[in-house]
């Protein structure tokens, strides 16, 4: 049962794949060597407990939005800054459930505390466009990252129930979030 050349990285991405098809919370070892057609203690060659996969896979799965990230903001300043980096976020989420709550919690995991480190990174440059530097620089990130994220984990989670079309309400909430920017107290 055990399959020859399984690296960490590759233990890693089949978690998140399963984590988005069954929930992060919903993620063991057993349907990882499963899914993985190994023995449970094949695992252990490359995770030293679920602990240690839940920080791996975190990381892996949080570079991987963050150099998204990074890409949508490159060019763009102000709203169309916001619109894409709010934008492929969100559909990056939506797509990748699992990934997304794998990358909400607070990472050991050097390559993905660094990850974690350039989203917040993005998000300041974000609003240099709107001349947010400094302690308002910070609340407006905080604002941003709130709102935003407080949307997609309503929409990831089932928790709107409204007729309103969604895409809409997103678009009101971008529009609503640059306009706070572009009077944010000084």
């Amino acid at each position: 049962m055990v399959r020859a050349g399984l690296s960490r990285a590759q233990v890693c991405t089949a978690a998140l794949e399963l984590a988005d098809e069954v929930g992060i919370r919903a993620l063991t070892m057993t349907a990882l060597a499963r899914r993985l057609g190994v023995a449970i203690p094949s695992l252990y060659e490359h995770v030293r407990n679920l602990a240690d996969l839940l920080d791996a896979a975190a990381g892996q799965a949080t570079e991987e939005i963050a150099d998204r990230l990074d890409a949508a903001l490159r060019g763009r300043t102000r709203h169309p800054a916001l619109e894409s980096y709010a934008g492929t976020l969100r559909a990056w989420a939506t797509a990748h459930p699992g990934r997304y709550a794998a990358t909400k919690r607070p990472l050991s995991d050097p390559t993905g505390a660094a990850a974690q480190a350039r989203i917040v990174a993005g998000c300041t440059i974000l609003l240099r466009g709107y001349d947010l530097q400094g302690p308002p620089g910070v609340d407006a990130v905080r604002f941003v990252h709130s709102t935003i994220h407080g949307f997609i984990d309503l929409e990831t989670d089932g928790g709107f129930h409204a007729a309103r079309n969604l895409d809409a309400s997103w678009s009101t909430t971008l529009s609503a979030i640059d306009r706070a920017l572009s009077t944010w107290p000084r």
